[in-house]
């Protein structure tokens, strides 16, 4: 059998797919990773505009609750096949965009994750 040299642009340790016995994280990982994105001081200053702005403070509350469980499903949609099959994001989506049109969608995450 000939092993074949991989092209280290398309390639390496960071992009390769993650074993199953190293996927550690579980229901609880994923809770407290999306409660901690959800209380930040972001979160708490748009509950006091929402406040000063007339709502109840129950109403702020239940306001930012329900804003956060509409990000929530497009945020696990998004994560599925990399905890499916355990590829990062710019790997899978080479299979939409194809390896160089994967950076587009690799990039404009990055900024909105910078947000």
């Amino acid at each position: 059998m000939e092993i074949v040299p991989h092209d280290s642009t398309l390639y390496n340790k960071d992009l390769a797919p993650v074993p199953r016995e190293r996927r550690t994280w579980g229901i609880y990982n994923y809770a407290s990773l999306w409660v901690a994105m959800s209380v930040c001081i972001p979160t708490y200053m748009l509950a006091s505009g929402l406040i000063a702005g007339g709502m109840n403070w129950w109403q702020a509350i239940a306001t930012i609750l329900l804003g956060n469980l509409i990000v929530l499903i497009p945020m696990v949609l998004n994560a599925h096949a990399g905890t499916k099959y355990g590829i990062p994001f710019p790997v899978f989506v080479r299979a939409s965009f194809g390896v160089r049109g994967a950076n587009i969608p690799a990039v404009l995450r990055a900024l909105v994750a910078c947000g």
